[in-house]
């Protein structure tokens, strides 16, 4: 049984920093390519970063580049975000998923498991 459980979230200032890990089970993490997306409140769920499986290459939304960043650890199946210069824009869900594959992707639809979530809250 494959999952995908996030945690590090929480409520930090504006300008703050968080990070955020992702702890994968019951699957060969290192044939996966990994993503982060998040869910506003009263919003769709959004893409904010990916990775490719072996972390070769990465891609980010345009509102958390620079700003983002998305790495991976194969030896320890977890994936993270470290989220600098966080602004009340970034308060949402945050989700990891997994998809079967070497490259990553930015369409929900490419990807098959998916964590619970954890909340960040920044507030101004």
């Amino acid at each position: 049984q494959v999952q995908l459980v996030e945690s590090g979230g929480g409520l930090v200032q504006a300008g703050g920093s968080l990070r955020l890990s992702c702890a994968a089970s019951g699957l060969t993490f290192s044939t996966y390519a990994m993503g982060w997306f998040r869910q506003a409140p009263g919003k769709e769920r959004e893409f904010v970063a990916s990775v490719s499986w072996s972390m070769s290459n990465t891609n980010y939304a345009n509102s958390v580049k620079g700003r983002f960043t998305i790495s991976r650890d194969n030896a320890k199946s977890t994936l993270s975000l470290q989220m600098n210069g966080l602004n009340p824009e970034d308060t949402a869900v945050y989700y990891c998923a997994a998809r079967s594959g070497r490259y990553y992707s930015s369409r929900q639809d490419d990807y098959h498991y998916w964590g619970q979530g954890t909340q960040v809250t920044v507030s101004s």
